[in-house]
């Protein structure tokens, strides 16, 4: 018992002995106060640049749902990103193919992870970040194929042409030429000759009488039509279609015509009428290229063998006005021309 409380002694000398201690010690006076220091420079704003070209303005958002609505987004069969079919089916392909830095002949040339067509494809995006990086990538003359390099200016849709042109046919046959060898049942100028045809340009012309219609000097051809006041995101605008689904009837977006064609009521009739003459052409041509044997009408494509220049160059004008896909459209007076020419020329 007097050990326990020996021992509750020392400990409470040892605890009033550190009290006195931290009683002891005290700061001194503080010094005078410190000058305050400059003020830092303000940064530049982040979304400075930005906003210039993501704000109600620009109606980018309209845009890129419009996009996202279209063949280049959804059809564009970008898986096709090999060799010369990638500088069109791909963003990357296209791109690489303006500066060089995709050889499409090399062997092997490849397009890894292939984007679909897209706002990089045609804008300049990201550049500069102000509004020049909606410039478009593509401005010049685009020269054709099958024309010994005849170039054509299409305005804005410089940018169109460059893809939307038939391929290069080696060699092209020769109006009233020897025989001609179809070796391959592609044998064609390809999906997308639009340019050929609104130019009136690179396809085979047999007999005379072609001239052009007006419609070729509409300034920035395709995208004067195809790119008007949209409706909604089924035409116009970033989809690029001129026709959409209404109430179960195909419809026609003629926002783009009216400036010159006034009464939208006689466009459409008149619309009606060339294009039903346009498929009757094509049928006749095409029951001809039956009986000639160039034709499969199994699978729509060429039966190989040897035929005359005549009948190889009515194909490619066949094939050409087939994948036009604006039944005359693009260029009336030339493509019914063309068709009556080539029904004459192998009757």
């Amino acid at each position: 018992m007097k050990k326990a409380n020996l021992i509750y002694l020392l400990g409470s000398i040892l605890f009033a002995v550190l009290i006195g201690f931290s009683s002891c010690t005290k700061e001194g006076p503080a010094g005078p106060a410190g000058a305050d220091g400059e003020d830092g420079i303000d940064g530049t704003d982040g979304t400075a640049t930005c906003i210039q070209c993501h704000d109600d303005s620009q109606n980018l958002f309209a845009k890129i749902n419009q996009w996202e609505h279209s063949v280049h987004a959804i059809g564009g069969n970008y898986e096709r990103n090999e060799g010369e079919c990638a500088i069109c089916h791909t963003s990357q392909g296209f791109l690489g193919n303006l500066d060089g830095s995709y050889d499409y002949t090399a062997e092997g040339a490849f397009i890894s992870d292939p984007n679909p067509p897209n706002c990089y494809t045609c804008h300049k995006i990201h550049d500069t970040y102000t509004p020049e990086d909606l410039a478009l990538t593509k401005t010049d003359p685009v020269e054709l194929n099958n024309t010994a390099k005849a170039t054509f200016d299409f305005g804005k849709a410089n940018l169109c042409a460059s893809c939307h042109q038939g391929r290069t046919v080696d060699p092209f046959p020769v109006e009233n030429g020897g025989d001609y060898n179809v070796t391959n049942s592609r044998f064609g100028v390809h999906h997308g000759p639009q340019a050929n045809t609104f130019a009136g340009m690179g396809l085979f012309e047999v007999g005379s009488g072609y001239n052009n219609h007006v419609h070729t000097n509409i300034a920035d051809a395709c995208v004067t039509c195809h790119m008007t006041e949209p409706f909604g995101a089924q035409a116009g605008g970033h989809t690029m279609n001129i026709s959409y689904e209404y109430h179960g009837a195909t419809e026609l977006n003629l926002n783009g015509c009216t400036e010159c064609h006034s009464d939208p009521d006689a466009l459409a009739e008149n619309t009606e009428e060339l294009q039903a003459e346009v498929e009757e052409l094509l049928a006749e041509l095409q029951a001809l290229l039956i009986d000639a044997g160039i034709y499969n009408e199994n699978t729509g494509l060429a039966n190989t063998g040897t035929y005359s220049s005549n009948v190889a160059g009515a194909f490619l004008n066949y094939m050409a006005i087939e994948e036009d896909r604006s039944l005359g459209v693009h260029n009336p007076t030339y493509i019914k021309k063309i068709l009556q020419n080539s029904i004459a020329a192998i009757e």
